[in-house]
């Protein structure tokens, strides 16, 4: 715990001050406007001044709010997420192992839920309380085909251990053969590494899993089209409506936090987590050269670099799909989750389960 604090937290801050900037610049882009531009070089300074203000604003509590619930509501959101960030393998020679690691982290993110319900019952407002109930109800619909999502990776694995699930997709553990694609006959690629071993190339049906996981995380993190709880033109702003200055930005903390998390866990079950996506080609070893050495410095630096790029990059695929697609209704919400991600999850964890049976 005092590790995620020290270390964690100020990465946080300094991510989400990036990260809005970037979203800003980024949809400024795709409609074809400038963005920011006033405060500092191309207008790099305008989130920092942005938060600056958020912290001198004065804490305002509705009188008729639970007032020891209202203040504690954002703490409650946010502290489940941070702690997810502690049991993140972030190279190769994180010599931390925890064996229910993917059991924890399912578990601690769905705790959210009860600081999301206070927040909304505490402000003593029917528009936070509408937007409490649009929340809980999207988030706990979309934790069914996520968990299950992530279930198949964890059968397909055998192990809820995420740094042995980031050590089958490299080259630093091959003593069992991986065939390409997961078929017997083709050749074993263990020993290749890069993209090849990823998860997503061993067995192709984990592709349309990380789809199914991809659109999840989306509705987890209330990120557009599911941004329902925060549908401006309907709730004014949502559970948070009551909220503002420095407690209003623990709470986009926690949504930008939970971007992140769902990036991360996205990138090491499915993408190779911290390995190099380059591989060895016969004399010219790739991989081996953009790994690092056990023991070494080096292994720790090319690991951060690699989870850290592809993590990033998964965040950037979330900030187009917002200024992509429309919001969608609350009724298509809950039908896409409940007609049609959770029955195909169940056949995507089916097929996992006789695959690594080798019946299929």
């Amino acid at each position: 715990m005092f590790t995620t604090l020290l270390f964690i937290l100020p990465f946080l801050v300094l991510y989400t001050v990036m990260v809005v900037y970037a979203e800003r610049k980024i949809s400024a882009f795709m409609q074809d406007r400038l963005g920011p531009m006033e405060v500092g070089y191309y207008g790099i300074l305008q989130t920092v001044a942005d938060l600056l203000k958020l912290l001198q604003k004065e804490d305002l509590v509705p009188a008729q709010a639970n007032k020891f619930l209202f203040k504690v509501a954002p703490l409650l959101i946010f502290i489940p997420i941070l702690l997810g960030f502690s049991v993140l393998p972030l190279s190769a020679g994180w010599s931390f192992g925890f064996s229910t690691a993917l059991f924890f982290l399912l578990a601690i993110i769905s705790l959210d839920v009860i600081g999301i319900v206070i927040a909304g019952w505490a402000s003593n407002n029917k528009y936070s309380m509408l937007g409490t109930m649009r929340s809980v109800a999207q988030i706990i619909s979309y934790e069914v085909p996520l968990s299950i999502a992530v279930l198949c990776v964890g059968v397909f694995a055998q192990s809820l251990d995420l740094q042995e699930i980031s050590f089958q997709q490299g080259v630093l553990r091959n003593e069992t053969p991986v065939p390409l694609f997961g078929i017997k006959g083709l050749p074993d690629v263990a020993g290749i590494g890069g993209v090849l071993a990823w998860n997503v190339f061993r067995m192709p049906i984990l592709f349309i899993v990380w789809i199914v996981f991809f659109i999840a995380s989306l509705a987890e993190s209330n990120r557009a089209p599911f941004d329902l709880p925060e549908a401006e033109s309907e709730l004014v702003a949502g559970y948070q409506t009551e909220y503002s200055g420095f407690r209003w930005a623990i709470i986009m903390l926690a949504e930008y936090a939970m971007m992140l998390l769902v990036s991360f866990v996205g990138v090491i079950l499915f993408w190779g987590s911290w390995n190099t996506p380059l591989p060895n080609i016969g004399s010219l070893r790739l991989a081996d050269w953009t790994t690092g050495q056990p023991g070494a410095l080096s292994i720790h630096l090319w690991g951060i670099f690699w989870l850290v790029c592809k993590t990033f990059t998964m965040v950037a695929i979330q900030i187009w799909i917002r200024w992509t697609y429309p919001r969608i209704r609350i009724d298509q919400l809950t039908s896409l989750s409940w007609k049609f991600l959770t029955p195909i999850s169940f056949v995507l964890l089916l097929i996992c389960a006789l695959w690594k049976l080798g019946l299929m």
